[in-house]
């Protein structure tokens, strides 16, 4: 009875173990990250989906093999992470460094790296988790390049300007006024765009510290609105562009920083005029529910592919098809951040050479201030 109740016990462990490794399996396989495992003779004997996806091979591909052979990374030879972390007991974290695909493709990777021990500390062989981070890089790199074309063309401007002012100072009196009033225009233009690059310089840092200061007051959308497009009609028409406002109900009275919103609504706008044809037409129309109000633009315009759309509000993004026109790819980023920074949201729908429609919902809430007594509103 005593060896029955013994044997039923090591059969109950083995069932324990099957379940506890068909547990980790799934888990692996479920992680959205690249993970492979190795023996301590660095030869696979794990790879998960993610790890597929990335690399091209299949894991029936890939067991057995020499994990070097497989990914061909950038740090194999020279400084293998797997190697350093088992001969090291110490895991390595978030180490950046390249692979190559099935198809010979380099690809950017994150990784961390960690040696597998058993209990009494041997040896059983070593995991590694890697991230393609081709997307972060090409940010980095039209981060940098940005920058560069923000220097240069700030350098551009006061080159200009200084070469006109140097020219009144040295010979006044020799120009005509019309001749002075041409240097002085140029000078002014310049400096208009100057001031548009620090504008954007600053837009852009403010990006890259995650930072968007509000200051929030009650706020008549409504108005603002219409507003805005009064002075966009006119914009409008000299584009050949139709703008057509539908407002059927009037809406409730929102907490919200004005002018960053009339920020939100203008770049909006210019870009619908901006990437509309002539003779299109551009829709504003607002509404409400019981929790939001919304604002709807859109437009007849060029439209965006279905592959760009996840990225178009992504600093420094821009699509294929508008690189010849003229910005840094920041426009929607700040609108993102703005509208997100309200405590609302901004969706897009999109058909290329059919248009787009941008959605910017807010918060519909009491405004109060601190003592509890409703606010006025703007007016």
């Amino acid at each position: 009875m005593t060896i029955f109740l013994e044997e039923k016990g090591v059969e109950a462990e083995k069932r324990d173990d099957v379940q506890t490794l068909t547990f980790y399996k799934f888990v692996l396989d479920s992680v959205p990250v690249a993970i492979l495992t190795v023996n301590a003779d660095l030869r696979i004997t794990g790879f998960n989906p993610w790890a597929e996806r990335i690399t091209g091979y299949s894991s029936e591909e890939v067991t057995g093999k020499y994990c070097g052979k497989i990914l061909q990374g950038g740090m194999c030879l020279s400084h293998c992470p797997l190697k350093t972390v088992i001969g090291g007991h110490v895991p390595i974290s978030l180490v950046e460094s390249t692979i190559r695909n099935k198809w010979g493709e380099t690809i950017p990777v994150r990784m961390n790296t960690a040696g597998l021990f058993d209990n009494r500390g041997n040896l059983i062989g070593g995991v590694e988790s890697f991230q393609d981070i081709s997307r972060l890089k090409a940010l980095e790199r039209e981060r940098n390049n940005l920058i560069s074309m923000f220097a240069h063309d700030m350098k551009s401007s006061l080159t200009i300007i200084g070469g006109f002012v140097l020219r009144l100072l040295k010979k006044q009196g020799d120009h005509s006024p019309d001749k002075e009033k041409k240097y002085l225009t140029i000078a002014s233009n310049e400096a208009a765009r100057l001031e548009g690059l620090v504008d954007e310089f600053l837009e852009f840092s403010r990006l890259q510290a995650g930072k968007i200061c509000l200051n929030l007051d009650a706020m008549l959308l409504d108005k603002e609105l219409l507003e805005m497009l009064d002075a966009y009609y006119l914009k409008a028409s000299q584009y050949g562009v139709r703008l057509e406002f539908e407002n059927e109900e009037e809406l409730p009275i929102i907490k919200a920083d004005t002018i960053q919103l009339r920020r939100v609504f203008s770049n909006l706008l210019d870009n619908a005029i901006k990437f509309t044809q002539k003779g299109g037409t551009i829709r504003l129309k607002t509404g409400k529910t019981k929790n939001e109000v919304f604002v709807q633009i859109s437009d007849e315009g060029i439209g965006i592919s279905p592959e760009e759309l996840s990225s178009i509000f992504d600093p420094f993004h821009r699509g294929q098809a508008v690189r010849e026109k003229k910005g840094f790819g920041l426009g929607l980023a700040a609108v993102k951040a703005i509208v997100e920074a309200h405590g609302g949201h901004i969706r897009v729908s999109s058909e290329l050479r059919k248009g787009s429609v941008f959605t910017v919902a807010l918060p519909r809430e009491n405004i109060q201030d601190i003592s509890g007594d409703t606010i006025s509103p703007r007016i």
